[in-house]
């Protein structure tokens, strides 16, 4: 039998649509397209998948990943990236003496999971289940600059960000932002890695520009790049 027809045919679409949608928003005509379901079929099951919450919609509307399969993940034990974060994002901001936070992407905004606040002074305050923007910050580059070509190519057409600078990320293993997401802020980030090295999370620092200055990558990328890889060799060894 083919491994990609289990016999059950409404299954089979099911799953399509969702491995579909892995790779990014879909509208329902790209859907059709991707997939090769009918246009009525795989509006019918992209709305009953809507209803499982097994898929969302983005600010455009288009088919998203929804929340059901992350939490079906935590609820197996498969997603340990929470459980090590804690502890992980206190060591941080206590080494670089500023606030630190882990960002998932969900859709077109990317969603802080886990925070370990600066203690006192000036600090940025970013609580968790905050959404923020794909289109500017360190976090935001990081959860972009390892996708596919056409994933890119969307993400920059209203980016405060280049290709060059994303191509800088992928080559240094980090990035950093001056102003980009909120003046005054500046941040630094770095990847996290789950099973087959794929980019699952970004780990990073911000705080004011008085202190991190116009090049905080100088101050603060060991330190980031050290956290994203115990958080990753967590993930791939637990």
């Amino acid at each position: 039998m083919d491994k990609k027809n289990s016999g059950v045919g409404v299954l089979d679409k099911a799953v399509a649509i969702l491995n579909t949608l892995e790779s990014g928003p879909h509208s329902l005509a790209e859907l059709v397209a991707a997939t090769g379901i009918a246009r009525p079929t795989a509006h019918r099951l992209a709305v009953a998948l809507e209803f499982h919450r097994l898929v969302g919609r983005d600010l455009s509307g288009r088919f998203i990943l929804g929340l059901r399969p992350a939490e079906l993940a935590a609820a197996a034990g498969e997603d340990r990236l929470l459980a090590a974060a804690a502890p992980a994002l206190a060591a941080l901001r206590d080494a670089t003496g500023e606030s630190a936070q882990l960002y998932r992407r969900q859709g077109d905004v990317r969603i802080c999971v886990a925070v370990a606040e600066r203690l006192s002074g000036l600090r940025d305050s970013v609580p968790v289940g905050a959404a923020l923007t794909m289109q500017a910050g360190s976090g935001a580059q990081i959860l972009l600059a390892w996708e596919d070509s056409e994933r890119i190519h969307r993400g920059l057409t209203q980016a405060r960000f280049t290709a060059a600078q994303l191509a800088a990320v992928r080559r240094r293993g980090w990035a950093q932002s001056v102003g980009e997401r909120e003046a005054g802020v500046a941040s630094v980030s770095a990847p996290v890695r789950g099973p087959n090295n794929r980019v699952i999370a970004a780990v990073g620092i911000s705080g004011p520009m008085e202190r991190l200055g116009r090049q905080p990558g100088r101050l603060h990328a060991a330190a980031v790049v050290a956290t994203a890889a115990r958080l990753s060799d967590h993930i791939k060894n637990a």
